[in-house]
């Protein structure tokens, strides 16, 4: 038994790096295939009567360390440069306002439908509003350079302020000026730690000399996370300012004190745990989702009761995106597809302890699939823009 289960782990995480590594050329997200991937491993396992065990328990772990290590892996990503100024301005922008816009939206539809307070309203509309950074930045590998770019900072800044909203909305009993107040305290002592754990962390970067020091140092990531979150601080304002500090080193070198993290050395060690970073998101996110794949049952995705909630939640996402592109004088073709849903919008779900009647796991699941889809046709159409523009060009 312990073999079949090492075998079939070893085989289904090598068959999600080949998904990932074909997504370019299929076109097809990933997270569908995973999906589809886990829930046939499920129908074989009743076929053949091989009992496993509860693994309900292990999803919400799982997408919490996923969480942690996407937005890590994001916010090494993002470069404070004065030429990235205007498409930082625009992609925060559109992270920020759509998300803001479209939760509280949603929420005044859900309250409208339940009669339920607005406040719970809110708390179940914020994930389904979510740009999830896990699906969209894999699925632009074939976009131009600034559509990348842009695709990377805006869900991720969407990822980052989607979740600490998240938290905001549902730590606090009422939405007022006194939640305002204990918000603008914890924040300004989250970032007070933030800097004191990146400075010790770079510290430990630059200086550690024994040949195991990048595991040591996510786990040390890990756990500031979650001590900051059992004190009900906004905790991936650390993990922004960690990862930002590391990407930008180059911009900050004049500042006299960095001289002490020896900024050379640790610009190369940065490289390398950047390159750590990548690989164990890649295995955390692919075992997220085949075993929510694992999870799901045919009646969900197929659930008739809420897919008319799922087809008017998702044609809200793209409508309100297709306006906000538009005043931002972006490209629409291929942006506007590019709103998929997925880790984030079912970690916090899973989450939410006043869950609406509709807002159910088959609506979730409904939702991620639509968006994936949709997705997917906006990456065959930029696919075969890039075709035109090259036959133009000759």
């Amino acid at each position: 038994m312990t073999a079949g289960i090492i075998l079939a782990l070893c085989l289904l995480v090598l068959l999600s790096y080949v998904f990932d590594l074909t997504s370019s050329k299929t076109k097809i997200p990933s997270v569908l295939l995973l999906l589809l991937l886990g829930f046939l491993v499920r129908q074989l396992c009743n076929i053949f009567g091989i009992n496993v065990i509860d693994l309900q328990d292990v999803l919400p772990i799982l997408g919490s360390i996923g969480l942690i290590l996407i937005v890590l892996e994001g916010s090494l990503e993002l470069e404070l440069r004065k030429s990235k100024v205007p498409i930082i301005k625009k992609s925060v922008i559109l992270g920020i306002v759509p998300l803001i816009v479209l939760s509280v939206g949603l929420a005044f539809v859900f309250h409208y439908i339940s009669g339920v307070d607005f406040k719970t309203c809110l708390a179940n509309a914020i994930p389904l509003s979510i740009i999830s950074s896990s699906v969209a930045i894999p699925s632009v590998r074939g976009f131009t350079r600034s559509n990348r770019a842009f695709v990377i900072y805006e869900s991720s800044i969407s990822d980052i302020i989607g979740v600490i909203l998240f938290n905001f909305v549902t730590m606090h009993d009422t939405i007022g000026f006194a939640a305002f107040g204990s918000f603008l305290v914890q924040l300004v002592i989250i970032v007070i730690i933030s800097f004191i754990a990146t400075g010790a962390l770079s510290f430990m970067l630059s200086r550690l000399e024994h040949h195991i020091k990048f595991v040591p140092i996510i786990f040390l990531v890990i756990l500031i996370y979650e001590l900051s979150k059992i004190f009900h601080l906004p905790s991936l304002v650390f993990i922004l300012v960690f990862g930002l500090f590391l990407n930008n080193l180059n911009e900050i070198r004049h500042v006299k004190w960095i001289e002490y993290l020896k900024p050379t050395l640790l610009r190369k060690e940065v490289d390398k745990f950047r390159e750590i970073t990548i690989e164990s998101t890649f295995l955390v996110r692919a075992l997220f989702f085949l075993l929510f794949g694992y999870l799901i049952e045919a009646r969900e995705v197929l659930n008739t009761d809420v897919i008319l909630y799922s087809l008017g939640i998702t044609a809200g996402i793209y409508g309100l995106r297709i306006i906000a592109l538009k005043i931002a004088k972006t490209d629409l073709v291929p942006l506007m597809f590019i709103a998929p849903r997925g880790l984030i919008t079912i970690l916090l779900f899973l989450s939410i302890s006043d869950k609406l009647p509709f807002i159910n796991r088959s609506l979730i699941i409904q939702v991620i699939i639509l968006t994936s889809l949709i997705m997917m046709m906006g990456t065959i159409s930029s696919k075969k823009e890039s075709k035109e523009i090259i036959e133009n060009s000759h």
